[in-house]
């Protein structure tokens, strides 16, 4: 008689290794590598709370350490996955960091290190939301945040239409120190100001401003927001928060049009051209409808808005062209001295043309004279990377949304946005770059608020 065999269960190698008893053990699942989901509430303080930095007068000032926080919760969950342009980022952040060693005075490094602050807190939103995204959280949940900032933004707007005049310190501004509220930067961030107003113009006019502390700044935040919002109503397709969104866009264009801001219709326009074209080139006419409802919404506010002529009696009663001019050839000429690094910041200038500093009035400027041409080079460089990897998208949503690096290089020579404003322009890009680069969810199962 043969030996009676007893069957015994093999389990693999590793699985032995570990504890072959466990129960689960030979499931795949348990081996796979786990990390923890990234929050979406840090970008809801960041963004949906910005009424209330402002109001403290700390928005500007607080951004960076929101940027530290999501680099910390990016360290902390690990497999974090980066974009298009991401080591180009890294090493205009190299070269920014590098230009202060040309600043004048050790009090300047104050401001120089806001400003690299802002510049990478914009890289650490794109990315923080781009992996969001490619972890397939709702899109609305990732959007919502900067839906809730442009809300923010058009009520402010409308705070300068209504009480133009309104101008009040901050609690900020109540308790910074003589030497530094002496800071005309310093007090213009802090200070709460509905409008923008030159009281020295021969034509003053109040500019809607608010949170901002210059008009300029609002109208960058317009031409980065509206496609953002037309991207969203696209994408979601149910929720209060979406026909809030549709009505603020028409009711946005008042404040909008009071700006008087020239380089954001420019810019509007051109990130309209370029879609259109695209669709041309394409045999597909789909974006006719949403942009001819927003030119109709424009033609209808200038009923009541003497826009263009606000505009011709602005630039036909100041200087404001030929100080421009006169800014920029200087600005190129200082440029000359230092091409490589630059001079750390924008400077004063004793000049009975030019009131603000050499290197402002434009971001093309601003780089030029504070961080010399190769930094300039290099950001160019990194919306054209976005821009060419955003050509790849094909939904309504993501259309829009590929026009924002065509936008924000159409603005630069006009304005200037190494603030929030390059989170809020990330952000967007951040949720493009992930629905080009995989899939996303874009139908939340929970109801978006």
């Amino acid at each position: 008689m043969r030996a009676r065999r007893v069957a015994r269960a093999t389990a693999p190698a590793r699985a032995r290794a570990v504890a072959a008893v466990e129960p689960g053990v030979l499931d795949p699942k348990a081996w796979r590598v786990r990390t923890a989901k990234l929050p979406v509430w840090p970008l809801t303080v960041m963004f949906g709370l910005m009424p209330v930095w402002w109001g403290l007068g700390v928005w500007y000032f607080v951004w960076p350490f929101f940027g530290v926080i999501l680099l910390a919760l990016l360290t902390t969950r690990g497999d974090v996955r980066m974009p298009t342009g991401t080591w180009l980022w890294l090493i205009l952040l190299g070269l920014v960091a590098i230009s202060a060693t040309r600043l004048e005075r050790v009090t300047s490094l104050l401001i120089f290190g806001m400003r690299l602050g802002h510049l990478f807190t914009a890289l650490i939103v794109g990315i923080y939301v781009y992996n969001l995204a490619r972890d397939r959280v709702g899109w609305a949940r990732i959007a919502n945040p900067l839906a809730l900032f442009w809300l923010a933004m058009v009520a402010l707007g409308w705070l300068g239409v209504i009480a133009p005049k309104l101008s009040v310190p901050s609690p900020l501004t109540m308790v910074l120190p003589d030497s530094v509220r002496g800071e005309r930067f310093i007090t213009d961030l802090a200070r709460l100001d509905a409008t923008e107003f030159n009281p020295s113009s021969r034509n003053p006019i109040y500019r809607p401003a608010a949170p901002y502390p210059y008009t300029n700044n609002w109208g960058t935040a317009y031409c980065f927001l509206v496609p953002f919002v037309l991207a969203y109503v696209t994408s979601v397709r149910r929720g209060v928060l979406r026909i809030v969104l549709l009505v603020s866009l028409p009711l946005s264009v008042v404040p909008a049009f009071l700006t008087l801001n020239r380089g954001m219709f420019i810019g509007l326009g051109a990130g309209v051209l370029y879609l259109l074209g695209r669709e041309a080139l394409h045999g597909r006419m789909r974006m006719m409808l949403p942009v001819g409802g927003l030119l109709f919404a424009g033609w209808v506010v200038t009923l009541f808005i003497p826009v263009l002529d606000l505009i011709t009696r602005r630039t036909s009663t100041t200087d404001t062209n030929s100080d421009r001019f006169d800014l920029y050839a200087q600005t190129w000429a200082a440029v000359m001295h230092s091409p490589l690094l630059g001079f750390g910041q924008p400077k004063s200038v004793d000049t009975t043309h030019a009131a603000e500093p050499l290197g402002t009035q434009g971001m093309i400027w601003q780089l030029l004279y504070s961080h010399g041409i190769p930094a300039t080079i290099c950001f160019y460089l990194i919306l054209l990377l976005v821009a060419r990897r955003l050509a790849a998208a094909v939904t309504p949503a993501g259309l829009w949304l590929s026009s924002l690096p065509v936008i924000a290089a159409i603005v630069t020579p006009f304005y200037a946005y190494i603030d929030p404003n390059m989170s809020v322009l990330f952000f967007a890009v951040g949720l493009g770059l992930a629905a080009v680069d995989g899939p996303v969810n874009r139908e939340p199962r929970e109801k978006p608020a």
